[in-house]
Protein backbone atom coordinates (compact mmCIF):
# COMPACT_ATOMS: atom_id res chain seq x y z
CA UNK A 1 0.00 0.00 0.00
CA UNK A 2 2.85 2.33 0.88
CA UNK A 3 4.50 1.65 -2.46
CA UNK A 4 1.29 2.56 -4.30
CA UNK A 5 1.05 5.83 -2.36
CA UNK A 6 4.71 6.57 -3.12
CA UNK A 7 4.14 5.94 -6.81
CA UNK A 8 1.08 8.22 -6.79
CA UNK A 9 3.04 10.98 -5.01
CA UNK A 10 5.94 10.57 -7.45
CA UNK A 11 3.59 10.76 -10.43
CA UNK A 12 1.93 13.88 -9.00
CA UNK A 13 5.32 15.52 -8.44
CA UNK A 14 6.40 14.69 -11.99
CA UNK A 15 3.14 16.14 -13.32
CA UNK A 16 3.73 19.35 -11.33
CA UNK A 17 7.27 19.65 -12.68
CA UNK A 18 6.06 19.04 -16.23
CA UNK A 19 3.33 21.66 -15.84
CA UNK A 20 5.74 24.26 -14.45
CA UNK A 21 8.22 23.56 -17.25
CA UNK A 22 5.48 23.84 -19.87
CA UNK A 23 4.34 27.15 -18.40
CA UNK A 24 7.88 28.52 -18.47
CA UNK A 25 8.36 27.44 -22.07
CA UNK A 26 5.05 29.06 -22.98
CA UNK A 27 6.10 32.34 -21.35
CA UNK A 28 9.50 32.24 -23.09
CA UNK A 29 7.88 31.42 -26.43
CA UNK A 30 5.33 34.22 -26.15
CA UNK A 31 7.97 36.76 -25.14
CA UNK A 32 10.35 35.58 -27.84
CA UNK A 33 7.62 35.70 -30.48
CA UNK A 34 6.81 39.30 -29.53
CA UNK A 35 10.44 40.38 -29.70
CA UNK A 36 10.95 38.50 -32.97
CA UNK A 37 7.98 40.21 -34.65
CA UNK A 38 9.21 43.66 -33.55
CA UNK A 39 12.73 42.94 -34.79
CA UNK A 40 11.39 41.72 -38.12
CA UNK A 41 9.31 44.86 -38.49
CA UNK A 42 12.32 47.09 -37.74
CA UNK A 43 14.47 45.09 -40.17
CA UNK A 44 11.85 45.41 -42.91
CA UNK A 45 11.62 49.15 -42.22
CA UNK A 46 15.38 49.56 -42.49
CA UNK A 47 15.71 47.52 -45.69
CA UNK A 48 12.74 49.13 -47.42
CA UNK A 49 13.91 52.65 -46.51
CA UNK A 50 17.41 51.94 -47.81
CA UNK A 51 16.63 49.93 -50.93
CA UNK A 52 12.98 50.74 -51.67
CA UNK A 53 11.68 53.37 -54.04
CA UNK A 54 11.15 56.01 -51.37
CA UNK A 55 13.15 59.08 -50.45
CA UNK A 56 14.54 59.82 -47.01
CA UNK A 57 11.97 62.57 -46.71
CA UNK A 58 9.12 60.09 -47.18
CA UNK A 59 10.57 57.33 -45.02
CA UNK A 60 13.92 57.73 -43.24
CA UNK A 61 15.66 54.53 -42.29
CA UNK A 62 15.36 53.22 -38.76
CA UNK A 63 19.04 53.86 -38.06
CA UNK A 64 18.67 57.51 -39.09
CA UNK A 65 15.75 57.80 -36.68
CA UNK A 66 17.76 56.15 -33.89
CA UNK A 67 20.62 58.57 -34.55
CA UNK A 68 18.19 61.50 -34.31
CA UNK A 69 16.80 60.17 -31.00
CA UNK A 70 20.35 59.76 -29.69
CA UNK A 71 21.20 63.38 -30.55
CA UNK A 72 18.05 64.55 -28.78
CA UNK A 73 18.94 62.45 -25.75
CA UNK A 74 22.50 63.82 -25.60
CA UNK A 75 21.31 67.42 -25.96
CA UNK A 76 18.68 66.90 -23.25
CA UNK A 77 15.68 67.83 -25.39
CA UNK A 78 14.33 64.28 -25.29
CA UNK A 79 14.30 64.14 -21.50
CA UNK A 80 12.65 67.55 -21.16
CA UNK A 81 9.90 66.64 -23.60
CA UNK A 82 9.45 63.18 -22.09
CA UNK A 83 9.27 64.51 -18.53
CA UNK A 84 6.68 67.15 -19.42
CA UNK A 85 4.51 64.71 -21.35
CA UNK A 86 4.56 62.13 -18.55
CA UNK A 87 3.97 64.81 -15.90
CA UNK A 88 0.84 66.13 -17.61
CA UNK A 89 -0.50 62.69 -18.55
CA UNK A 90 0.05 61.20 -15.08
CA UNK A 91 -1.27 64.29 -13.29
CA UNK A 92 -4.44 64.14 -15.36
CA UNK A 93 -4.71 60.38 -14.84
CA UNK A 94 -4.41 60.56 -11.04
CA UNK A 95 -6.91 63.41 -10.82
CA UNK A 96 -9.32 61.48 -13.07
CA UNK A 97 -8.82 58.32 -11.00
CA UNK A 98 -9.52 60.02 -7.68
CA UNK A 99 -12.38 62.11 -9.02
CA UNK A 100 -13.94 59.24 -10.96
CA UNK A 101 -13.94 56.84 -8.01
CA UNK A 102 -15.29 59.54 -5.69
CA UNK A 103 -18.04 60.57 -8.11
CA UNK A 104 -19.10 56.97 -8.79
CA UNK A 105 -19.18 56.24 -5.06
CA UNK A 106 -21.41 59.26 -4.45
CA UNK A 107 -23.66 58.22 -7.33
CA UNK A 108 -24.04 54.76 -5.83
CA UNK A 109 -24.89 56.13 -2.38
CA UNK A 110 -27.14 59.09 -3.16
CA UNK A 111 -30.04 58.96 -5.60
CA UNK A 112 -29.99 62.72 -6.19
CA UNK A 113 -26.35 62.63 -7.29
CA UNK A 114 -27.02 59.67 -9.58
CA UNK A 115 -30.14 61.36 -10.98
CA UNK A 116 -28.08 64.43 -11.90
CA UNK A 117 -24.89 62.81 -13.25
CA UNK A 118 -26.18 59.61 -14.84
CA UNK A 119 -27.53 61.30 -18.01
CA UNK A 120 -24.32 63.30 -18.36
CA UNK A 121 -22.19 60.15 -18.06
CA UNK A 122 -24.43 58.26 -20.48
CA UNK A 123 -24.18 60.99 -23.11
CA UNK A 124 -20.52 61.85 -22.56
CA UNK A 125 -19.02 58.36 -22.38
CA UNK A 126 -19.49 57.31 -26.04
CA UNK A 127 -18.72 60.69 -27.59
CA UNK A 128 -15.14 61.75 -28.53
CA UNK A 129 -14.32 64.14 -25.70
CA UNK A 130 -11.28 65.43 -27.59
CA UNK A 131 -13.82 67.51 -29.54
CA UNK A 132 -13.90 69.81 -26.50
CA UNK A 133 -10.22 70.66 -26.96
CA UNK A 134 -10.95 73.96 -28.79
CA UNK A 135 -13.29 74.94 -25.95
CA UNK A 136 -10.63 74.12 -23.36
CA UNK A 137 -8.15 76.22 -25.32
CA UNK A 138 -10.56 79.17 -25.42
CA UNK A 139 -11.37 78.99 -21.74
CA UNK A 140 -8.04 77.98 -20.18
CA UNK A 141 -5.37 78.97 -22.70
CA UNK A 142 -2.45 76.92 -23.98
CA UNK A 143 -0.59 76.11 -20.78
CA UNK A 144 -0.19 73.01 -18.63
CA UNK A 145 -3.47 73.53 -16.79
CA UNK A 146 -5.48 73.30 -20.01
CA UNK A 147 -3.61 70.18 -21.18
CA UNK A 148 -4.12 68.45 -17.85
CA UNK A 149 -7.78 69.50 -17.85
CA UNK A 150 -8.53 67.84 -21.19
CA UNK A 151 -6.76 64.69 -19.98
CA UNK A 152 -8.92 64.63 -16.84
CA UNK A 153 -12.07 65.25 -18.89
CA UNK A 154 -11.32 62.31 -21.19
CA UNK A 155 -9.95 59.84 -18.65
CA UNK A 156 -12.57 60.22 -15.93
CA UNK A 157 -15.42 58.56 -17.85
CA UNK A 158 -14.07 54.97 -17.93
CA UNK A 159 -13.18 55.24 -14.24
CA UNK A 160 -16.70 56.34 -13.30
CA UNK A 161 -18.44 53.67 -15.38
CA UNK A 162 -16.14 50.87 -14.20
CA UNK A 163 -16.55 51.88 -10.55
CA UNK A 164 -20.33 52.00 -10.88
CA UNK A 165 -20.35 48.57 -12.52
CA UNK A 166 -18.11 47.17 -9.81
CA UNK A 167 -20.25 48.54 -6.98
CA UNK A 168 -23.43 47.27 -8.62
CA UNK A 169 -21.91 43.79 -8.99
CA UNK A 170 -21.05 43.36 -5.30
CA UNK A 171 -22.72 40.19 -4.07
CA UNK A 172 -25.76 40.78 -1.88
CA UNK A 173 -24.65 38.02 0.48
CA UNK A 174 -21.58 40.08 1.41
CA UNK A 175 -23.74 43.10 2.18
CA UNK A 176 -26.23 41.08 4.22
CA UNK A 177 -23.46 39.38 6.15
CA UNK A 178 -21.78 42.69 6.96
CA UNK A 179 -25.07 44.25 8.06
CA UNK A 180 -25.85 41.26 10.29
CA UNK A 181 -22.43 41.68 11.91
CA UNK A 182 -23.32 45.26 12.82
CA UNK A 183 -21.49 47.21 10.10
CA UNK A 184 -22.79 50.74 9.62
CA UNK A 185 -23.13 52.45 6.26
CA UNK A 186 -19.62 53.92 6.27
CA UNK A 187 -18.00 50.63 7.30
CA UNK A 188 -20.05 48.82 4.69
CA UNK A 189 -18.71 51.16 2.00
CA UNK A 190 -15.03 51.15 2.96
CA UNK A 191 -14.65 47.59 4.21
CA UNK A 192 -16.97 45.66 1.88
CA UNK A 193 -18.21 47.51 -1.18
CA UNK A 194 -15.05 49.22 -2.45
CA UNK A 195 -12.74 46.21 -1.83
CA UNK A 196 -15.22 43.92 -3.58
CA UNK A 197 -15.48 46.35 -6.50
CA UNK A 198 -11.71 46.83 -6.79
CA UNK A 199 -11.21 44.44 -9.76
CA UNK A 200 -13.67 46.45 -11.86
CA UNK A 201 -12.14 49.71 -10.63
CA UNK A 202 -8.67 48.54 -11.65
CA UNK A 203 -10.04 47.63 -15.09
CA UNK A 204 -11.34 51.17 -15.46
CA UNK A 205 -7.95 52.55 -14.43
CA UNK A 206 -6.24 50.32 -17.00
CA UNK A 207 -8.49 51.80 -19.68
CA UNK A 208 -8.01 55.37 -18.45
CA UNK A 209 -4.19 55.27 -18.35
CA UNK A 210 -3.54 54.88 -22.12
CA UNK A 211 -6.37 57.34 -22.79
CA UNK A 212 -4.53 59.90 -20.65
CA UNK A 213 -1.32 59.47 -22.65
CA UNK A 214 -3.11 59.57 -26.02
CA UNK A 215 -5.07 62.71 -25.17
CA UNK A 216 -1.98 64.43 -23.80
CA UNK A 217 -0.06 63.75 -27.02
CA UNK A 218 -2.94 65.10 -29.09
CA UNK A 219 -3.23 68.19 -26.88
CA UNK A 220 0.48 68.88 -27.29
CA UNK A 221 0.21 68.50 -31.05
CA UNK A 222 -2.63 71.04 -31.21
CA UNK A 223 -1.47 73.49 -28.52
CA UNK A 224 2.26 73.28 -29.20
CA UNK A 225 4.98 73.87 -26.63
CA UNK A 226 7.33 71.37 -25.07
CA UNK A 227 6.42 67.69 -24.97
CA UNK A 228 6.68 64.68 -27.27
CA UNK A 229 3.64 65.71 -29.30
CA UNK A 230 4.76 69.32 -29.56
CA UNK A 231 8.26 68.32 -30.65
CA UNK A 232 6.82 66.00 -33.27
CA UNK A 233 4.59 68.71 -34.73
CA UNK A 234 7.47 71.19 -34.65
CA UNK A 235 9.56 68.79 -36.70
CA UNK A 236 6.66 68.37 -39.14
CA UNK A 237 6.34 72.13 -39.68
CA UNK A 238 10.00 72.32 -40.69
CA UNK A 239 9.76 69.23 -42.94
CA UNK A 240 12.05 67.34 -40.56
CA UNK A 241 11.10 63.78 -41.47
CA UNK A 242 13.54 62.02 -39.09
CA UNK A 243 12.21 64.18 -36.26
CA UNK A 244 8.62 63.15 -37.02
CA UNK A 245 9.45 59.45 -37.10
CA UNK A 246 11.60 59.84 -33.98
CA UNK A 247 8.53 61.21 -32.21
CA UNK A 248 6.51 58.20 -33.35
CA UNK A 249 9.14 55.79 -32.02
CA UNK A 250 9.43 57.67 -28.70
CA UNK A 251 5.66 57.70 -28.19
CA UNK A 252 5.47 53.98 -29.06
CA UNK A 253 8.18 53.13 -26.51
CA UNK A 254 6.52 55.21 -23.79
CA UNK A 255 3.14 53.63 -24.51
CA UNK A 256 4.62 50.12 -24.44
CA UNK A 257 6.43 50.67 -21.17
Amino acid sequence: MARVEDQVSLAAAEADVTYVAARRLDVVFRGGAGIFSILMFLLAWELYARYGRVTTYMLPSFMIVVEYIWKDAVSGDLWINLALTLYRAMAGFFIAAAGGIALATLMSQFRTVRWFFDPLISVGFPMPKIAFLPVIMLWLGLYDFSKISIVVFDAIFPVVTATLAGIAAVEKDLLWSARNMGANKQELLWDVVLPAASPQILTGLQVALPIALIVEIIAEMVMGGYGLGGAMMGASRFANSPGVFAGIVEIAVVGFI
